[in-house]
């Protein structure tokens, strides 16, 4: 692995800091990012550089691929670090930064891919001989074949869409009579 000069932070923020505090203890110089409405913000003063990648809307600045990689072309950043949200998880983004010449301080597009299910990642773990709480997962189950298998596991349970992240489906559920509602929930 080619040695690490300069490293643009694809974020903003607290997480941003976080990451520019870590590359100052190591010696590196430092890249922020920036929309029209972090301009002042405190990651753009504690950067050695940083760079305007578009308006205030996070789709048309910190999660646009396409600003992101020309800003580190411009300043001719050796690698790009993520930080968390945003692009962290994007598997789209990890190939086009290694297509660019970027190192991605992240895992592998693969990794990403598989772990942005959780079905997928519960199949990787479980053949890693890693232990996981037992389950029911698989598509188009219906609320009757799922209450069946939630009286077979037993309450409390937890009830998680395969996909997406934040928690935001994720519902703890006591009993069956509560059941119904946290899979609507799980599959908005």
């Amino acid at each position: 692995m080619p040695a690490l000069r300069k490293i643009l932070v694809a974020n903003r923020g607290e997480i941003a800091r976080r990451v520019l505090r870590t590359l100052r203890e190591l010696g590196l110089a430092s890249v922020a990012v920036y929309s029209d409405a972090d301009a002042s913000a405190p990651h753009v003063r504690e950067a050695d550089e940083a760079v305007r990648i578009g308006p205030a809307p996070s789709r048309e600045s910190y999660l646009s691929i396409e600003r992101i990689l020309d800003a580190a072309r411009a300043v001719g950043a050796d690698a790009v670090h993520p930080g968390y949200g945003f692009l962290a998880e994007n598997a789209e983004f990890a190939e086009r930064c290694s297509g660019a010449g970027l190192i991605f301080i992240g895992p592998p597009a693969e990794v990403i891919r598989r772990m942005g299910s959780k079905i997928e990642a519960k199949r990787a773990l479980a053949g890693a001989g890693v232990p996981a709480l037992p389950g029911v997962s698989g598509e188009g189950l219906s609320n009757a074949q799922i209450a069946k298998e939630a009286r077979r596991l037993g309450f409390p349970l937890l009830v998680k869409a395969s996909a997406g992240g934040g928690g935001r489906g994720m519902r703890i559920v006591h009993d069956e009579a509560a059941l119904p509602e946290a899979l609507a929930a799980a599959r908005r």
